[in-house]
């Protein structure tokens, strides 16, 4: 069973990884065209582009949990039909995202005190990027499918591949073509499209058989449709709510002034590292959950879950003691800003309480996915969601900055609690799938 969940971990925590590189990458890049204002333009960019495509990472969590729950089953026809309902959505959101590209470009700047240079910047690199949108949701979807397919490596090389070449286009359009933000932008789009091919590629070579399974008029039967989408639907919520605590974040910190939000910044980065990490176990339990499921194997179901619990356990505290004894090493690679060091001291004993508080709301989210539990993770997120800003109200005039992270932990211990007090009930989330009297 080891095997199994490192297989699958492994790919992903890589898959992973990638992501917040790239990210450095392009800041890098703008950073050396000699004004401030290139750095801003894109950080807003690409928080304006993670807003909007995060709320829609139900299409590959959506995907994941009933692909995964086809192969255990061995109905590889509904797997199929799951990848072409999936696909069809995509498409769907990605034509209603570039046909009010306008209006969400304006919206998205009323959010933001900038001038009039960097609001330039942001709109040419809006309206560059926002027609990768096809290949964004469908690179969601097909990751999806082929996690529920238990092949973590293909995501994982799409990744690597379409990552890399957007590193270099961009270089090539930035220094060479002398195109600016534009040019990050390009470099962007065009990598996201390469990784839609490389994805389809992949598909046509390892699942080609499939090809005459796929029946589209059967795919979008509007009964199987319907449950599909009260889904995605749940996840969709359930991924706003968390984007909301996320968000509110930096806007609290900016409140109680700039140094503030750049602790908060960097204190949220030990967060995100850890989240990148438990990811690559999650997207695991995703795969085998719904592969048990499928495959009607309580018994192996349960083992997953101790195995998965265990390794979740171990990892957490592995970053408890790394973040305990080299907290002020990690923080001085993050800034060579002395005094932002020093005033986050003050606050980094919150670190030490988040992989402890979290991991198990990590683990089961990816477990709930496999088992198309969503209802039950958009209730227990919505709970957490207002436990996260109750606490922060009442305790903010009194705590200052504690309060925010009080508030994040007692968010991520919520979630965690939930979801695990689901399941350990006698009649749980995965009960529908093999009581015999259901």
């Amino acid at each position: 069973m080891n095997k199994r969940i490192l297989k699958l971990t492994l790919p992903n925590i890589v898959s992973n990884i990638t992501v917040p590189l790239l990210g450095m990458v392009d800041l890098a890049i703008v950073g050396h065209l000699g004004s401030l204002d290139y750095i801003g333009a894109i950080a807003i960019a690409a928080t304006v582009f993670n807003f909007i495509y995060w709320n829609f990472g139900f299409l590959r969590m959506g995907t994941s949990g009933y692909t995964a729950q086809s192969y255990g089953a061995k109905d590889l026809s509904q797997a199929v039909n799951t990848l072409v309902k999936a696909v069809f959505i995509a498409l769907f959101i990605a034509i209603i995202v570039i046909t009010l590209q306008y209006p969400l470009c304006y919206v998205a700047l009323l959010f933001f005190d900038i001038n009039a240079d960097m609001a330039d910047m942001v709109r040419q690199y809006f309206f560059i990027r926002i027609w990768a949108a096809p290949a964004t949701l469908l690179l969601y979807v097909f990751n999806g499918w082929f996690i529920g397919m238990q092949n973590a490596n293909t995501p994982m090389i799409v990744a690597i591949v379409s990552n890399v070449l957007n590193i270099l286009f961009s270089l090539f359009f930035v220094i060479v073509c002398k195109m600016g933000i534009a040019g990050v932008a390009w470099g962007t789009l065009l990598a996201q499209y390469t990784g839609l091919l490389l994805s389809m590629l992949f598909w046509s070579l390892f699942y080609r058989k499939l090809w005459k399974k796929i029946n589209i008029a059967k795919s979008l039967v509007w009964k199987d449709m319907k449950q599909f989408l009260q889904v995605n639907r749940d996840i969709f919520l359930r991924s706003f709510c968390l984007l909301m605590v996320f968000s509110f974040i930096p806007l609290a910190g900016a409140k109680q002034g700039d140094m503030v939000l750049a602790i908060n910044t960097l204190l949220l980065q030990f967060l995100t590292i850890f989240s990148y990490i438990m990811d690559g176990f999650a997207y695991a339990g995703e795969a085998l959950s719904g592969k048990y499921i499928g495959a009607k194997d309580r018994q192996s179901l349960y083992k997953m879950i101790t195995y998965i619990f265990v390794w979740g356990a171990i990892i957490s505290l592995g970053f408890t003691l790394i973040y305990a004894l080299g907290g002020h090493v990690l923080l001085a690679i993050l800034t060579n800003q002395k005094e932002i060091i020093e005033a986050a001291g003050q606050y980094y004993f919150w670190v030490l309480a988040i992989p402890l508080a979290g991991f198990a709301a990590f683990l089961w989210d990816g477990i709930y996915i496999g088992a198309t539990a969503s209802k039950e993770m958009k209730n227990t997120m919505i709970v957490a969601t207002g436990i996260f800003f109750v606490i922060y109200y009442i305790f903010c005039n009194k705590l200052g900055n504690n309060a925010l992270w009080l508030a994040m932990v007692a968010f991520l211990m919520a979630r965690s609690l939930s979801l695990t007090i689901l399941v350990a009930k006698k009649k749980n989330i995965f009960s529908q799938f093999f009581d015999e009297e259901s």
